[in-house]
Order: C-alpha cells, then sequence, then structure tokens
C-alpha cells in the first residue's frame, strides 16, 4: 500500500515512514525538503498519484496565533482537495489531546479548524489526537522559565513517547476509516509539576518549579483535566521511566 507522509521528515513523520516500511508498506515522505508544500500545493498531485492513503503528521514552523491558523487551514484545504482528484481513500490526522475544549489556546484553535474542514470534506477520515510527546518535556520547562523559575499550571497531564504516537497513527492508517476521532495517550498521569521535576532532577538541573494556579499551556489556562484523555482512549505501554533509560 503506498502511503503518503506529509512531515515525513520531522519527528513524528520520520518514525512512521520506518515502522509502515517495516510492514511492508511503501511508505513517502513528503515536505518542502522532498519538493513537497502544502501551503502551495507545489508536487502535491506527483506524490499521491497511485496512493491509499494520506497521513498528515506537519505543523505550523510558528505557533503565533494568526500564523498557526493560515498554516492548518490552508494546508488542509490543499491536502483535501489534492487527495479527492487523486482518489485517496483515507485522511489521517495527527491531532492534540484537548483541541475542542481548550478555545483560549490559538494553537488548540487552529488545530480545531483543522478537524472541522476534515470532517466536513469528501474523503474518508481519520483523526488521532494525542498527549504531549516525552521529547517536548525539556522544551516544555524552558518555555515556561521566568529567572531561573519554572511556572506550571495545577493540572494533570498524560504524555506519552513519540515512537508510540507514530505506532498508533500508522496502525490507524493501514485500518478502516475511523471517521471521526480517537485519543491516544501515556500509562500514567502525572501532575504537571511532579513531571518537569522529573525531568530536572535527572538532568542535575537546579531550576525551581513553581505551580501558578493560573499557569498556562498553549496560551490557555486549564482545568484539571483539559490535557488527559478520557475513557476509551488507547493508551500506550512506555512509562516515562523506560523512556528515559534509552534516551
Amino acid at each position: 500500500m503506498k502511503i503518503v507522509v506529509i512531515g515525513g521528515s520531522g519527528l513524528i513523520g520520520s518514525y512512521l515512514v520506518s515502522k509502515l516500511g517495516e510492514h511492508g508498506h511503501e511508505a513517502v515522505p513528503a515536505s518542502p525538503d522532498t519538493g513537497v508544500n502544502t501551503l502551495t500545493g507545489e508536487g502535491l498531485a506527483e506524490v499521491l498519484t497511485g496512493a491509499s492513503v494520506l497521513i498528515d503528521v506537519s505543523n505550523s514552523p510558528s505557533f503565533e496565533a494568526k500564523a498557526v491558523m493560515d498554516f492548518f487551514e490552508t494546508s488542509t484545504r490543499n491536502l483535501l482537495a489534492a487527495e479527492a482528484e487523486a482518489g485517496v481513500g483515507h485522511h489521517v490526522a495527527l491531532s492534540v489531546v484537548g483541541t475542542g475544549r481548550l478555545p483560549d489556546s490559538g494553537y488548540l484553535e487552529a488545530k480545531a479548524a483543522q478537524e472541522a474542514l476534515i470532517a466536513k470534506s469528501s474523503v474518508p477520515y481519520s483523526i488521532v489526537e494525542a498527549t504531549q510527546f516525552y521529547e517536548f518535556v525539556g522544551r516544555i520547562a524552558d518555555s515556561a522559565t521566568e529567572d531561573g523559575v519554572i511556572l506550571v499550571p495545577d493540572a494533570l497531564i498524560q504524555p506519552m513517547a513519540a515512537e508510540d504516537v507514530a505506532a498508533a497513527v500508522g496502525r490507524t492508517a493501514v485500518g478502516s476509516p475511523l471517521n471521526g476521532k480517537t485519543e491516544i495517550g501515556g500509562p500514567e498521569e502525572f501532575r504537571f509539576g511532579d513531571l518537569i521535576q522529573q525531568h530536572l532532577s535527572l538532568s542535575n538541573d537546579p531550576r525551581k518549579v513553581v505551580v501558578d494556579p493560573h499557569g498556562t499551556y498553549f496560551g490557555t489556562e486549564l482545568e484539571e483535566r483539559s490535557l488527559v484523555p478520557g475513557e476509551g482512549a488507547t493508551l500506550s505501554e512506555t512509562t516515562y521511566a523506560e523512556w528515559l533509560k534509552s534516551h
């Protein structure tokens, strides 16, 4: 089966291309580096020729509200139009747990717009909403640092390994379209502050973690369970401690 992976050279995309190839599929990475530009439409018709599935794991280069909205709306419209023309039978998109219930986040508002465009299109689809990745815990800490103090929201978080995200997206892609959404997450819930503190302790990082009841995430305040998947979600097996040992 020919499967085109938009964003195939990124973190999740690279894992996807590898895993799909291991299972005998023709996994084709597509990105500006390979001559495919989803914002202009360049290269889409060519790369989608003969494709059965398109997986979109691309991300906006900017998280500024207008820029990220423009990216996801323009890119998704171009992908859906090209898929319909090429006869692609399954559009799979990676999204974020919490999309649709955190309207004050410009990034998640853009992801909600992306999901809406996909759901209204004529192309059969599956949307996989994932929790945060272990790989980004350090970046989260850095972005929340002010004068050596890391301000974190008073909420739960249930991260997972990027490789497990890719495996779940790949399984969805080779199955029948859901024409709906599914959630995936890690095997453990953490208090936000506890997760960041564990990261700091293992790296001998002297920064202090302070829980801020009004702390934000992607620009929005959180309720306790805003970032954790609901009942029926598929949970991965790799714990944070296990991931840390191998990284």
